[in-house]
């Protein structure tokens, strides 16, 4: 049998490579709102966060996240981020 590739993502803060179900893709869609996409689906640009709190600080204080989803980021949007990598 053969073996299924596992789909690697670079995180935008750590650098790291990781499997995709380790990760939390973050959306800027077309009409410009920012939101958490759990199925990898939604149309937009997207960028790939760890699923851990201390990467989600780290990406509020350095403003990295905004700098690649190329506008700014409200905290309700990271207070969103929080719950969904508490689940």
């Amino acid at each position: 049998m053969k073996v299924r590739k596992i789909p690697l993502r670079t995180c935008v803060i750590t650098k790291e490579k990781l499997p995709k179900k380790e990760l939390l893709r973050v959306v800027r869609t077309p009409e410009g709102n920012i939101c958490v996409d759990e199925t990898g689906k939604i149309n937009g640009r997207g960028a790939y966060i760890k699923k851990d709190i201390q990467v989600l600080e780290k990406a509020k204080k350095s403003k990295l996240l905004e700098r690649r989803l190329e506008c700014s980021i409200d905290d309700d949007v990271y207070e969103e981020i929080r719950k969904v990598i508490e689940k």
